[in-house]
């Protein structure tokens, strides 16, 4: 019996040394979004105004093995000093609201989970639509629904390229950029380290992305980054808009 144990220890051990490499592995199979380069537009393009009734639908994957999560509408309910984004999800049905104030900077945001309320707007897109732009934003969130905490949130936006990219919705011209929250503090205090990275492919036009994938990573006591446990991997795929 002890010698039984102490291979299925043993096992156990080999298993959690592999599993990053493995999984890396799994993720470096996926495919990633083709895109075409395209050159700095010789106009400055204008985002999109919101209005009341504009909707985008979006596919979401698991990137890990492709499958299909769940079909999600996104469609402004009012727009004031506040925009109102309302959500929800063909299987999941309602899912919370994303709040802009202005357009462009979200106070509520529900794409992570648990949903955050930033106690400042923070920037959804760069700035400035321009390659090379890049920017730091330190902040403070609370959970949606539990307003008697906050945690550290900090995020690093950057401008890569602009690319023409093909999803369900049609061809776009749109705005490559990335995303990091390093270091952020987690409601979760079973977390001592976090970390979220994404890349977006924007769409001045729609005032949306038209791809966003999205992914991260987090520690437990006594674990080390080659050995992180991940977050939901998705990506979200524009399937029509208006």
């Amino acid at each position: 019996m002890a010698t039984q144990l102490l291979q299925i220890n043993l096992v156990r051990r080999v298993f959690m040394l592999l599993s990053p490499a493995l999984l890396a592995a799994c993720i470096a199979a996926q495919p990633y979004p083709l895109s075409t380069p395209l050159s700095q537009p010789v106009i400055a393009p204008q985002v999109r105004a919101p209005q009341v009734g504009q909707q985008w639908v979006y596919n979401v994957r698991n990137v890990f093995n492709q499958e299909l999560l769940d079909i999600v509408t996104e469609r402004v309910v009012s727009v004031g000093p506040q925009i109102r984004i309302q959500r929800s999800g063909l299987k999941a049905g309602p899912l919370p609201d994303e709040i802009q104030e202005p357009w462009g900077y979200v106070l509520q945001d529900p794409h992570w989970n648990p949903p955050q309320k930033f106690l400042q707007p923070i920037p959804l897109w760069p700035e400035q639509l321009l390659p090379g732009w890049s920017g730091f934003y330190r902040n403070r969130y609370q959970v949606v629904g539990y307003p008697d905490n906050d945690y550290y949130w900090g995020l690093s936006m950057s401008a890569v390229a602009w690319e023409g990219v093909s999803v369900p919705a049609g061809q776009f011209p749109v705005l490559k950029y990335q995303n990091e929250a390093p270091y952020f503090t987690s409601n979760d205090f079973s977390r001592v380290a976090n970390y979220r990275q994404e890349d977006v492919w924007f769409s001045p036009e729609i005032g949306r992305w038209v791809i966003r994938r999205s992914s991260g990573r987090y520690l437990w006591g006594g674990m080390s980054w080659a050995g992180a446990l991940w977050e939901d991997y998705l990506e979200w795929e524009l399937v029509s808009w208006k």
